[in-house]
């Protein structure tokens, strides 16, 4: 480790203060997804904005392009290192259903050496851990080892809808190295990983309609369409009866994986019955002869995510709706894009579709290619050495069955990669009531991060020229 004793001293002497400030931007509702909730996001996004100002960032300032504000700050008095990009995201997913939760969402709440409160993992911990690190630093040595800027987003949990035409407008402000990403995770706790690649994602909202109001059912159950019963054998033909889509040209461009790949997957430590048994879930539904892994980190899915119409509320009505609803999300793998995918299932479904009945699509955005990391990079050695240091232990190679728009974005926009150093474990209920996060891992995130920024200053500049734009925008 390369983290002069002073910085480490000021972590350790600050380190409960630290963690009552993560505490304080855990309270605050920011719902990116919630228009009810806009003035609560915002209220964050300016704590973050005096927090930056106030550690000793420079340039603090929101980015905005339509949406939700990034806040953007940065150091960059390191001249001849690299420069890196430091992303999280402020906001979170509602908290809803309330009366799941052991204790009050926004109401951060120790128990058993876990921080319970939504966005208590997923992604205000190691936001405020980077941060964290940053402030020792400057407070201690007066300078960062290499520059660094800092990008913290206020609409990941919706898919980032305006984050293309904010990377567009500022291009030349956010030219960097490489991304460092706070968002990810882990998949274990205790031991180390560093992701490589995740899943893409397309979304769609149905809306099938078989009357122009809805109708007695006694009066015209038998003679009017039921739009429940008839989205519901829709939805039945989504998947054959091994749990493999069954939509024409879903699987375009997927590649079946090496034999490589598969025995990298095979080392990762993993309990396919643990994994069943920690949810309360059995075994037997998708694709059997395929592994767990392979299916959550190699494979595209089509899922339901919500269906409903009619009545729900207590007791009974005797309606006949006359619409029924449905979201769907699909996890993409490399090869495919989401338009297309967006596009087979519209066909499919609109194929099926009786005459009697109408369909009405309606995009979600915030779709998403598939993303890895070139295998290569120099970054990946970078979390190798300081991961391995942290947690005195060697790391394995994992990739994330869920989707991190950032990466392909990014990618795509500012032509660098991304790597990711996340402290959550898939079991913290990210996105599920009580949702939380180990104060063990705010620990070592904290020692991670204060060690990352002198890695990456000895690694050097010249390391990361192959993966950057020839001409930096």
């Amino acid at each position: 480790m390369l983290t002069p004793a002073g910085v480490e001293g000021y972590v350790s002497a600050n380190r409960d203060r630290f963690l009552e400030g993560y505490k304080e931007l855990v309270r605050i509702p920011s719902l990116s997804a919630d228009p009810a909730r806009d003035g609560e996001l915002r209220r964050a996004a300016a704590m973050l904005v005096e927090h930056c100002k106030a550690i000793g960032l420079e340039n603090v300032q929101m980015l905005e392009a339509g949406g939700k504000p990034t806040v953007y700050a940065d150091w960059l008095h390191a001249p001849g290192t690299p420069t890196v990009l430091a992303y999280a995201h402020y906001d979170v997913q509602p908290e809803d259903p309330v009366e799941l939760w052991t204790s009050p969402p926004f109401e951060p709440t120790e128990r058993n050496g876990r921080i319970y409160a939504r966005g208590s993992s997923d992604d205000k911990a190691t936001l405020w851990i980077s941060l964290c690190a940053i402030e020792a630093w400057l407070k201690t040595e007066g300078r960062l080892p290499c520059n660094v800027k800092v990008f913290l987003e206020g609409e990941e949990e919706t898919g980032s809808p305006s984050l293309p035409a904010i990377l567009e407008k500022h291009k030349a402000l956010l030219a960097a190295d490489f991304i460092l990403s706070a968002d990810g995770g882990m998949l274990h706790d205790g031991l180390p990983d560093v992701m490589v690649a995740t899943r893409g994602i397309a979304k769609l909202e149905v809306t099938l309609r078989t009357a122009a109001k809805d109708l007695h059912s006694g009066s015209f159950g038998g003679a009017v369409a039921n739009p429940l019963a008839v989205l519901s054998r829709m939805v039945a033909t989504l998947h054959d009866m091994s749990g493999a889509v069954a939509v024409p040209n879903f699987y375009d461009g997927v590649q079946e994986p090496t034999e490589a790949l598969k025995a990298e997957l095979a080392a990762v430590p993993f309990s396919e019955a643990e994994f069943f048994s920690a949810v309360g879930a059995r075994p037997g539904a998708y694709e059997q002869s395929r592994s767990v892994l392979e299916r959550l980190w190699l494979r595209p899915t089509l899922e339901v995510n919500g269906m409903w119409g009619g009545w729900t509320g207590p007791g009974n009505k005797t309606v006949l709706p006359s619409e029924a609803h449905m979201k769907i999300t699909t996890r993409l793998v490399p090869g495919q894009d989401p338009k297309k995918v967006e596009a087979a299932v519209k066909a499919h479904l609109q194929a099926l579709c009786p005459v009697y009945a109408t369909l009405e699509f309606k995009a979600m955005g915030g779709g998403s290619r598939a993303y890895e990391v070139p295998p290569q990079h120099p970054a990946l050695g970078i979390l190798d050495r300081v991961l391995g240091g942290v947690y005195g232990m060697k790391t394995i190679r994992t990739r994330l069955g869920g989707t991190l728009p950032l990466c392909a974005l990014m990618k795509d926009s500012l032509g660098i990669d991304t790597v990711a150093m996340s402290f959550s474990t898939g079991d913290e209920d990210y996105h599920a009531p009580n949702e939380f996060f180990r104060i063990a891992s705010f620990d070592r995130g904290l020692k991670a991060w204060t060690a990352i920024f002198p890695e990456i200053a000895r690694t050097g500049r010249d390391a990361f020229a192959e993966y950057r734009p020839q001409v930096q925008a």
